[in-house]
């Protein structure tokens, strides 16, 4: 059976983080978060009220990232923290076989307003937390980013927001090994689409391969040699 959520207001508050409590959660460091911020920003160019979640390898390279929108009128760390789980069952295996996680998970909240700590904040700190957790994924940083400019949670470490103002509505895109999703083409009844000369066609991983697993949400699968 589904767990049942309580609709307490009070149960609801106890899945919202506090800044204090986040500071003393061990969260790591990053590197660059500007690089960080950049490359998510070009891969999914977030909409207000979109979420961003990216898997860091031990060197903070991205490895996979998600994003997509969610209602916040009743922020509730539980919503939110299923809503990651799906994500990055979708992007990544679990690491629960692991004693010590070695990947890290990322939050990239974009939303209007100022870049101060709000409980919707906290519910997905709270969400953020439980569900690496329960992929065994190491937690790490919060950032909040605005129409202006973006912001690590805690930290005196921000900067303006890459490639000007967000739009309004959102979409859900999945990336796999760090790579942009590509732009569809939308193709006109009767026209046959016909490859460039000299262009290879783009190869698609069998769906074992494919971390997310091939359905749902848009996909880009890693070419290599």
């Amino acid at each position: 059976m589904p767990r049942r959520v309580s609709a307490d207001p009070a149960a609801r508050r106890s899945r919202v983080l506090e800044p204090a409590e986040w500071a003393t959660a061990g969260i790591p460091l990053l590197r660059n978060p500007r690089e960080l911020v950049g490359g998510l920003h070009e891969r999914h160019g977030p909409a207000f009220a979109t979420a961003v979640v990216a898997v860091l390898d031990p060197d903070q390279r991205v490895r996979a990232s998600a994003s997509f929108t969610l209602g916040t009128a009743d922020p509730d760390g539980w919503r939110f923290r299923h809503a990651l789980l799906v994500h990055l069952r979708r992007i990544v295996p679990h690491d629960l076989r692991l004693r010590i996680p070695v990947r890290t998970a990322v939050l990239l909240y974009c939303r209007a307003g100022e870049l101060r700590w709000t409980a919707t904040d906290g519910a997905w700190m709270w969400g953020l937390r439980d569900a690496c957790t329960l992929h065994g994924l190491r937690c790490g940083a919060y950032l909040m980013m605005n129409g202006e400019r973006w912001q690590v949670l805690g930290e005196e470490r921000g900067g303006r927001r890459p490639g000007g103002r967000p739009r309004t509505s959102g979409r859900t895109a999945v990336t796999a090994n760090g790579e942009r999703p590509r732009a569809q083409t939308v193709r006109r009844p009767g026209v046959a689409r016909r490859p460039a000369e000299g262009r290879e066609r783009p190869r698609r991983l069998p769906e074992s391969e494919d971390p997310a697993g091939g359905r749902g949400s848009r996909s880009v699968a890693a070419s290599g040699s």
